[in-house]
């Protein structure tokens, strides 16, 4: 076994998830070297730990054939349901979220290994329902099988997570022939609610969507939910943004604005893209960034350790990663293209789509591109489940690239 496990490995992408890994314990390490808590301090070491464990899971996943997970994917799908439902009822809550299971030492989060659950249940899916290809059951039982974990994860509650599960819909929806107009009227009801903020600009939409339906002509069933999904959110829209909870409509508030509360909602991401910007192009040096060691930054080993990383090592550091997770994407899509089993092609393209995602969102909330989630930055920000997650799809992606060939 010793000899054939290492056979066919993609080295680059292996040795770019690890540098990746590396700039992680190093930037948890410098973030909360200056705390004075003991505890705190110690994260590094914990993270440490914990890449040892998702090495481990590493070597587990890529040393099972490609056909055990394809053969166990609904099988995945069931077991993580049922964690996600205990995890509501006998959960630590943390941060205002019940998302943990909390055992001694360890703190284990179901819905970040419910990304590859559901990743393999809809490829499993796409894979073997060709004659369904295209059809309004094609898109509706995929939509199910995202919207039940989805709705325990929005239960805890998780907004940033759950964001993840509709983008890897999407994203296997267009990877499976779906048309990209098609995709555009299964997401149009959001942007109907959006523009059903004035009622001229709600008019101009539904006279643009009946102009896509004609075009595309994606049949009855198809267009009926079009038509009745556009008018049902758009009449929903005041009611949803009252439903909202005050922290989420303050986030999207904050987006628009961040001045709106400098000293309050929109503080952290003030002072992230303070941190970035007085880096300059080299940065202030290892564990000399005033921002961090002054704590002006927030959680700033977690969501906006890339803050860190921009304040200390500058542009090129920030480069450095950035290029890193280019190779990660790129070998991932590589892999994704070539791989003649139809499952794999999809579980690799979920797998960048996932890593790819939070990478853009992350670093996007950092530089107040986007609104505050607390997605992590793939392999750098401070979270154990989270990586053991990240290094078991690295291993699906080696696992594809080594059995290819096969259907």
């Amino acid at each position: 076994m010793g000899t054939t496990i290492f056979q066919g490995i993609d080295w680059k992408l292996i040795v770019a998830a690890f540098l990746l890994s590396v700039f992680g314990i190093i930037l948890i390490f410098s973030a909360q070297y200056y705390t004075g808590d003991a505890g705190s301090q110690a994260h590094y070491i914990k993270q440490m730990i914990w890449l040892g464990a998702a090495l481990i899971g590493f070597m587990i996943t890529i040393s099972l054939p490609p056909r055990f997970y394809d053969f166990a994917s609904y099988l995945f799908y069931i077991l993580i349901f049922i964690l996600l439902l205990a995890v509501l009822f006998f959960g630590s809550r943390q941060g205002g979220a019940a998302s943990w299971f909390k055992l001694g030492p360890i703190n284990l989060q179901p819905s970040e290994f419910a990304k590859i659950a559901v990743l393999m249940a809809l490829s499993r899916f796409f894979a073997y329902t060709k004659k369904m290809e295209g059809s309004f059951w094609w898109v509706v039982i995929p939509a199910i099988i995202v919207a039940l974990p989805v709705g325990l994860i929005l239960r805890q509650p998780d907004l940033g997570t759950a964001l993840v599960f509709f983008v890897l819909l999407f994203s296997l929806w267009f990877f499976g022939g779906l048309s990209p107009l098609k995709l555009a009227l299964i997401v149009s009801p959001l942007v109907s609610m959006v523009a059903a903020s004035h009622w001229i600009a709600w008019v101009i939409y539904f006279i643009f969507l009946l102009m896509m339906l004609y075009i595309e002509r994606p049949g009855r069933l198809f267009t009926l939910f079009a038509m009745l999904s556009n008018l049902l959110f758009g009449m929903l829209t005041p009611v949803v943004w009252n439903r909202l909870a005050e922290y989420q409509k303050l986030r999207i508030l904050i987006f628009l604005d961040p001045g709106r509360d400098p000293q309050g909602a929109g503080y952290q991401i003030i002072q992230a893209i303070i941190s970035i910007g007085s880096g300059g192009l080299l940065g202030k040096g290892f564990l000399d960034g005033s921002q961090t060691r002054l704590e002006y930054l927030p959680v700033r080993h977690t969501d906006f350790v890339f803050s860190v990383l921009g304040e200390e090592l500058g542009f090129l550091g920030g480069l450095a990663v950035i290029t890193l997770f280019g190779v990660v994407v790129y070998r991932g899509l590589k892999i994704a293209a070539r791989c003649r089993s139809k499952y794999m092609a999809l579980v690799s393209w979920g797998a960048v789509t996932i890593i790819f995602f939070q990478m853009v969102v992350n670093i996007g909330m950092t530089l107040g591109l986007m609104p505050v989630t607390g997605l992590p930055l793939p392999f750098v920000s401070y979270g154990g489940t989270s990586w053991v997650m990240y290094w078991l799809l690295i291993g699906l992606l080696v696992l594809a690239n080594r059995h290819w060939q096969e259907y």
